[in-house]
């Protein structure tokens, strides 16, 4: 993707930037508000990090690619096609996204887990940061990055970047996140809801990757020479 061949953000673009700001402060106030305190050192660390790694994946796809934001900021993008399943999925992770935080700040409340070692909080925000890493660098690499699954016009197998070495890197990405939250708060509770998560798009996955090889010409191909759905040498 040359630099010179990139649009400009426009409006839809800058609106999508401050969605992606506006939902990590929104997790946040979740978060407390569950915890019922915003006296949680660990909650502070965990919301800040988020909000600074949404910063920077904004910044990075307005430098890499604009064009993404601008289509995924625009109200009235084309979602015909969207797989009815797709929908089902698409439902559950939204409430997950709401239930986690708030999950693990009444666990907060509660003190329904002991106080979190600090290298295992560590280590969670660690992971938080490898996640968004790990997106931005999907995002960047695809320009047919979608928020569905449905087939786009134009639409072309991308096996640049992080597809070379898994063909949903953007969903391992979110496993990754799902694993770090309950970590970077040691709140033991939020494993159910992010379990549940993972089951969810663990499944998402195997769907949309049936779908891409009956669909998507030149992506069976492409399973053969890179392997791995989420993670090398396991799936």
């Amino acid at each position: 993707m040359q630099s010179e061949t990139l649009p400009k953000l426009d409006k839809y673009g800058y609106n999508t930037i401050a969605r992606h700001i506006g939902l990590a402060l929104f997790w946040g106030v979740i978060l407390f508000l569950g915890a019922g305190t915003t006296d949680w050192a660990w909650g502070w660390v965990f919301t800040l990090n988020t909000l600074v790694c949404w910063i920077v994946l904004s910044l990075v796809l307005a430098r890499r690619n604009p064009g993404l934001l601008n289509k995924r900021g625009h109200r009235a993008r084309d979602m015909t096609g969207t797989k009815r399943w797709d929908w089902v999925l698409l439902s559950i992770y939204t409430v997950l996204q709401f239930a986690l935080p708030f999950v693990a700040g009444l666990d907060y409340r509660y003190r329904w887990s002991a106080p979190v070692e600090t290298w295992v909080a560590l280590v969670g925000n660690a992971l938080l940061i490898v996640s968004c890493a790990l997106l931005a660098w999907a995002m960047s690499a695809n320009k047919f990055f979608e928020g569905t699954v449905r087939m786009q016009q134009g639409q072309r197998v991308e096996s640049g970047g992080p597809y070379r070495f898994v063909r949903h890197p953007g969903y391992t990405a979110v496993l990754l996140n799902f694993v770090a939250t309950p970590l970077a708060l040691g709140a033991w509770a939020a494993w159910i809801p992010a379990l549940v998560g993972v089951v969810t798009f663990v499944i998402r996955t195997a769907l949309e990757d049936r779908t891409l090889q009956a669909e998507l010409p030149g992506y069976t191909a492409y399973t053969q020479r890179t392997r791995a759905r989420l993670l090398p040498g396991v799936w």
